[in-house]
């Protein structure tokens, strides 16, 4: 995931004022606050630091509160609150797919469906497949509620997606033609770069146990970089080493 998320912070961070705010989105995802709010609150501080620095009227900011105004097994408790979690979370995530394992720490490891462990298994797992990041999802609908929280997790984490492509489509030119909106859509990119480093940390403090986990994440990290070795390899190479250390 770390890996991943260089060439995303490279593209985001394109100036002073959007440093400043991934800098402070992660300390605050670190801390605890929740991920919906600092995503939006990005953008909301940076379309406000926008207005002052070009002194626009306060007028500017209506069209763009108007645009975001617009804006039998199977039937059983889990797999009703997997479908209501799901289809949340399919609704409010934004940047990097890897933003998701933010949310499934907080809707899932926090509230005690899944352990952090489990959620690293499923990242794993993921890894092999195509589509890793929503592969892990599929994964992990399997371990709470079998053949049929797996079907449904996934149906119901992708139809948002659907819906909103369908919708804002047409209105996406004019969007980003909107200095206003821009700059939001801009804030919200590195607040997800943030969230997902702060998730990655607290993954990385459960993980991380002794020296040989740190040999592993170091030896992972210098190959994913220099090689370009398919993540596929990297974890099962990791695996293959954590086999190989933990008998010494």
């Amino acid at each position: 995931i770390l890996a991943a998320i260089y060439p995303l912070a490279k593209k985001s961070l394109k100036s002073k004022q959007l440093w400043i705010i991934g800098i402070t989105v992660l300390i605050l995802s670190i801390v605890g606050l929740n991920e919906i709010i600092l995503l939006f609150g990005a953008g909301a501080v940076s379309v406000l630091l926008t207005l002052i620095n070009r002194k626009q009227s306060i007028q500017s900011l209506i069209p763009f509160t108007i645009l975001q105004s617009l804006d039998n097994d199977f039937i059983s408790p889990k797999n009703l609150n997997l479908i209501l979690i799901f289809l949340k979370i399919g609704a409010i995530l934004y940047g990097s797919g890897y933003v998701l394992f933010a949310f499934l720490d907080t809707e899932l490891v926090t509230t005690g469906l899944l352990t952090r462990k489990q959620l690293i298994d499923a990242i794993a797992v993921g890894q092999f497949t195509p589509g890793p990041v929503f592969s892990s999802v599929t994964f992990i609908g399997y371990q709470i509620n079998g053949l049929s929280g797996a079907i449904l997790s996934t149906l119901a984490i992708f139809l948002p997606s659907f819906i909103f492509v369908a919708l804002l489509h047409p209105l996406m030119k004019k969007i980003r033609s909107s200095v206003l909106l821009s700059t939001f859509l801009d804030a919200v990119n590195v607040a997800s770069v943030a969230i997902i480093i702060a998730v990655c940390y607290q993954m990385a403090k459960d993980s991380i146990t002794d020296w040989r986990a740190l040999v592993i994440i170091l030896a992972s990290l210098i190959i994913f970089k220099f090689d370009k070795i398919n993540s596929a390899f990297i974890v099962l190479g990791g695996g293959l080493l954590g086999y190989l250390l933990f008998r010494i």
